[in-house]
């Protein structure tokens, strides 16, 4: 079963930027495709959320994932690995979206089945832009199944 055209594309958000967050509201404000957007600040936040723990205990499921890698508490490299190391969690595609342009957070990424790794640019415009190009592709043309 996939989501229709009037169900939302839930998204988890994890981000401990301000600014970012901000950023990534603003790009998905104007979004095409309905959207449900949930922002947790940490690692430990992300998988809290991802597991329904407490305080996300009855949180609905993401369909997708945009995970910052520098995270506190536990980074995005460690959410990435337990995700895709949890059957209940492992079939929800994540997107890295993170200032590192090192090409070893790259590799390491895809080697943890990420499905897609972007680079934030500085510039507001170019931000705006990027996650823009993220939700034409990821809320526009990909089929997400119902968790």
């Amino acid at each position: 079963m996939t989501l229709t055209n009037v169900e939302p594309i839930r998204i988890l958000l994890v981000e401990d930027s301000p600014g970012d967050i901000s950023l990534t509201i603003e790009a998905l404000r104007g979004a095409r495709v309905a959207n449900e957007l949930s922002v947790v600040r940490d690692g430990e936040a992300a998988i809290a959320f991802l597991r329904g723990e407490p305080p996300y205990d009855g949180a609905a499921p993401p369909n997708m994932v945009l995970l910052d890698l520098n995270l506190p508490l536990k980074d995005g490299r460690e959410v990435l690995a337990e995700m895709k190391d949890d059957e209940r969690l492992c079939s929800i595609p994540v997107v890295i979206l993170t200032t590192s342009a090192d090409n070893g957070d790259v590799a390491d990424a895809y080697r943890n089945q990420a499905a897609g790794f972007v680079t934030k640019p500085v510039d507001f415009d170019d931000f705006l832009s990027t996650v823009r190009s993220i939700e034409s592709f990821w809320l526009s043309i990909v089929r997400f199944p119902i968790p």
